[in-house]
């Protein structure tokens, strides 16, 4: 390997070493095991609590607005958009999703309309000063601003031809893929999302790849595992728990990418190009490790620009604000509307109580329509379990499978759609009902180990 000067390897590590910090090593903080990058989140949404529902609301107008206008405005050069058209111009569909989003924060904030779009288990529990949207604006921020710092100097080049002999024969995937997991694991399901989505649209992951890595590989955090094992009273029980958790996140990983609708999409680029087996290839003279750092060293070399670092950033955070946000107000209120006013979700989740019953499975009549309700927000099931059911064993099957479903909407889920990942509402719905019926199975069988 050609030798790298001392100030091209400071490049590499020292950004890089700042973003495994930030994003990835989890640090004691008032308690809590976090991340840095949410600690900062956190941080700023206190000091801005006051203010921020009306200032999210502000920002989801002016993405609405914006992508009204530019829905009557023709491309200046449709192959090379501007930074304005890539934020605005929107199809249709998702032009009137942002519309809506706005819509549903004017009314929130204002409390404008009936009840049931503005109630504190609907859009108030979006948009309340603690609530999800008013939080992703401070962690969009952090993680806007930070991003490049994992993406730009060589550590993701490195990773992934290290990863690559894993991730590809197990999972169908590039190794560079393997940051994207341990981020969304040790840090935030989201900021897991909203990496792949950049890859992504660099032309690092094609279609296929960033449906698989944001559907089977953007898992909750151990944080939020703990919450969910603590809201049913069985904290002491959360080794199992998680070792389960873990245990059915292989099994998924192996089964998703291989299965309808995830195989479907094609192995093509956002550009339409092929997909590029050169990181299959290690030249002659290399291993897995030099070969990793030498593509890593080059990476950081083209990125020696400060500027360039932090227009990239902003840039991220704009997007983020007004591309995300908005849709995950219009889709998360609708879904948790559905679930507090509608018995849609105790209908659907009636094919699941025979299941239940044949699985050993106490209380199940009520524990089937919270194999449903999952997919409007991860917490839900536990929060009503927690009041709905007593057998432990139901309190463990319902808490570990409202974590490996992984697909909600109040975030995940709508995060995936406000992106350019090509994965639609129909797809989120077929993979949510496959992932709990295959591991359905899997999670009653080690609760009867259990208990």
């Amino acid at each position: 390997m050609k030798k790298a000067s001392l100030s091209n390897w400071l490049l590499f590590l020292l950004p890089s070493l700042a973003g495994i910090l930030l994003f990835m090593v989890p640090m004691k903080f008032g308690g809590e095991w976090l991340v840095p990058v949410a600690v900062l989140a956190d941080w700023l949404s206190g000091l801005v609590e006051p203010i921020m529902p009306f200032a999210a609301m502000v920002l989801i107008i002016i993405s609405a607005v914006g992508s009204v206008i530019y829905l009557f405005i023709p491309f200046k050069d449709e192959e090379n958009p501007t930074f304005p058209e890539k934020l605005f111009k929107m199809t249709p569909f998702w032009t009137l999703t942002r519309v809506v989003g706005a819509v549903f924060a004017v009314m929130v904030t204002f409390q404008l309309g009936p009840e049931a779009i503005w109630s504190e288990n609907t859009g108030g529990m979006l948009l309340s000063p603690d609530g999800l949207v008013s939080f992703l604006y401070t962690i969009f921020l952090f993680a806007g601003l930070f991003l490049p710092l994992l993406l730009n100097f060589g550590l993701l080049d490195f990773f992934g031809t290290m990863m690559v002999k894993i991730m590809r024969p197990l999972f169908k995937l590039p190794g560079r893929s393997s940051i994207d997991a341990l981020t969304s694991w040790v840090g935030d399901g989201t900021i897991g999302v909203l990496l792949t989505s950049q890859q992504y649209e660099e032309g690092h992951y094609t279609k296929r790849e960033a449906a698989v890595i944001a559907t089977t590989f953007s898992i909750v955090s151990i944080t939020f595992s703990l919450v969910i094992i603590r809201e049913v009273n069985l904290e002491q029980y959360f080794v199992p728990f998680y070792a389960t958790v873990a245990l059915v996140g292989v099994v998924l990983g192996l089964i998703m990418p291989r299965i309808y609708p995830l195989s479907r999409k094609p192995d093509e680029h956002i550009d339409g190009s092929p997909q590029d087996d050169s990181e299959k290839k290690i030249p002659e003279g290399y291993n897995v490790v030099t070969h990793g750092l030498k593509s890593a060293l080059e990476t950081a070399d083209k990125n020696r620009s400060l500027g360039k670092m932090a227009g990239d950033g902003f840039r991220n955070v704009l997007d983020m604000w007004l591309g995300v946000a908005p849709i995950v107000m219009a889709f998360g209120t609708i879904a948790t509307m559905l679930a507090e006013y509608t018995s849609l979700f105790t209908i659907l989740g009636k094919p699941f109580v025979p299941l239940l019953n044949v699985l050993g499975i106490p209380e199940a009549a009520e524990a089937g329509s919270l194999m449903i309700v999952g997919i409007t927000d991860m917490f839900l099931p536990a929060l009503l379990a927690n009041g709905l059911l007593t057998e432990p064993i139901t309190l463990f099957t319902v808490a570990t499978i409202s974590v490996v479903q992984l697909i909600y909407l109040s975030e995940v889920g709508g995060l995936i759609l406000g992106t350019k990942i090509p994965v639609n509402l129909w797809d989120l719905i077929v993979i949510f009902l496959i992932r709990t019926l295959i591991a359905l199975p899997i999670v009653a069988g080690v609760a009867h180990l259990i208990f």
